[in-house]
């Protein structure tokens, strides 16, 4: 999906012309990238949270050449989901797996568990 689906959604379900959908979004996608970049918590209930985070310095490499590259220190955007969409079967972790066991005949440990919603989840 990209902004551009967003706003003819947003169209679609409020009956107002694109013109005015597509400046909400901006509006909304401004204010978050706003927030976000004083180091402001972003909470929508029943969606989810964005957080700002530091991120450390590291060293790469470039896969190209392999040659080692200094990462500096910075920020990331952390998303967590709220319980809405973990009812859709969305992992509440950082990395996408599951940090706990589930018993339907046969444990499963979190190295096997699975990581994707099932095929038959709506939304």
């Amino acid at each position: 999906m990209i902004k551009l689906d967003i706003v003819n959604r947003v169209a679609e379900r409020t009956g107002v012309p694109k013109m005015k959908a597509e400046q909400a979004v901006d509006a909304l996608f401004h204010s978050m990238k706003e927030a976000l970049a004083r180091g402001e918590r972003i909470e929508l209930r029943g969606f989810g949270v964005f957080v700002v985070k530091p991120r450390k310095r590291g060293v790469g490499r470039n896969p190209r050449t392999g040659e080692e590259v200094a990462i500096p220190s910075g920020k990331t955007i952390r998303f967590k989901p709220g319980k809405e969409l973990q009812a859709h079967g969305f992992d509440g972790e950082e990395d996408g797996h599951a940090e706990h066991e589930t018993d339907h005949g046969g444990a499963t440990s979190p190295a096997t568990a699975p990581t994707e919603p099932p095929a038959d989840t709506e939304f």
